[in-house]
């Protein structure tokens, strides 16, 4: 946890690597393309709990874990956006499940230390290309589902989106009150 803060306070973030593909806007909503690396990634999932509660429940274990709680006892500083993917029913509601992914940092990538937390998973995953939107504040998970629900409608007819989960997206340490930043990541299909 002392660094996960002290990187946050002093800026030792690194980003997710990522590639903007094509920048577009439509009405009110500004939307970026991105190809974003896979890599491994520290993962929580909650079950059976509405989203925000589920991501009270999932962070603190995933801030311990870059803190230093894991085999090697080493802070691995923090990387952004934290994200995590929720599930939407048939009407845009969210279903009682979320995973939080935390990337690695790229001097772990290769070999990251195991997590002491049981709930707490390693997974190797490939990259993805997202249609993102940007908004501020401190995000709800209605919030997220405006977003996602005003960037699937500006896409249609232009690009195809995965229906079944969506990422939301975090940059800023919960102390920071102002100029917060958050996303909205639609998967893009490959269908």
């Amino acid at each position: 946890m002392l660094g996960m803060i002290k990187n946050s306070l002093f800026g030792s973030v690194e980003t997710w690597p990522w590639q903007i593909l094509s920048k577009g806007d439509k009405g009110e909503v500004s939307y970026e393309e991105r190809a974003c690396e896979g890599g491994k990634f520290a993962t929580v999932e909650v079950t059976d709990k509405p989203v925000d509660e589920a991501l009270r429940e999932a962070m603190p274990k995933v801030m311990k874990y870059v803190g230093g709680t894991n085999d090697k006892g080493i802070g691995m500083g923090m990387t952004v956006p934290i994200s995590f993917a929720v599930f939407p029913s048939a009407d845009g509601s969210l279903q009682k499940k979320l995973k939080v992914w935390f990337r690695i940092p790229n001097e772990f990538q290769s070999n990251p230390p195991a997590p002491s937390d049981d709930s707490i998973k390693i997974e190797d995953r490939e990259g993805i290309t997202v249609y993102s939107t940007q908004f501020g504040g401190y995000a709800r998970a209605t919030d997220y589902v405006a977003r996602a629900a005003q960037l699937r409608t500006t896409l249609e007819g232009t690009a195809t989106c995965r229906s079944d989960f969506y990422f939301c997206t975090g940059y800023d340490p919960p102390m920071k009150p102002y100029g917060r930043r958050n996303e909205v990541w639609l998967v893009k299909s490959n269908e």
